[in-house]
């Protein structure tokens, strides 16, 4: 538990970040061989394009420093759900394990209301774990939008 909790403290510090600069504090981080090796928070606001959330981000930077389009040794850390578009790169990705905090009962794809990671139709599946400094990553997002 304590290895994931010190992953997800970089992703919340990511998510903190992206709160600053007036976007979704979400914050995303991919590890490989226990390293971090791609990070990023939502840039939706920042480049006014709707598909620019951290996990999109990050698996792009992680493919470009692997030097491949597959990531089946990394673990991707995200405070919050995933929603079904970045389910489905996380499925093309082929990426091994994604670990979040807290749930996205709105638009969460990885058991909210989807499973895309696990859909055994799909020719990837990705392991799931959830609720990882939950309470963190919820009052992030809540004090983000009470103060909007």
């Amino acid at each position: 538990m304590n290895y994931y909790k010190k992953y997800m403290q970089e992703a919340i510090k990511i998510a903190e970040k992206a709160k600053s600069l007036g976007e979704v504090p979400i914050g995303a981080v991919i590890v490989h061989n226990d390293k971090i090796i791609a990070s990023a928070h939502n840039k939706v606001e920042l480049l006014k394009d709707a598909t620019a959330h951290c996990e999109l981000l990050a698996i792009n930077y992680a493919t470009k420093i692997l030097g491949d389009k597959y990531l089946n040794d990394c673990e991707l850390y995200v405070t919050i759900e995933p929603c079904a578009m970045c389910s489905g790169a996380l499925v093309l990705s082929k990426i091994k394990k994604v670990i979040f905090g807290a749930w996205n009962n709105k638009s969460g794809a990885c058991g909210s209301l989807y499973m895309i990671p696990s859909d055994r139709r799909l020719n990837h599946r990705v392991e799931i774990i959830s609720g990882i400094m939950e309470k963190e990553c919820s009052d992030l997002m809540k004090n983000y939008f009470e103060n909007l």
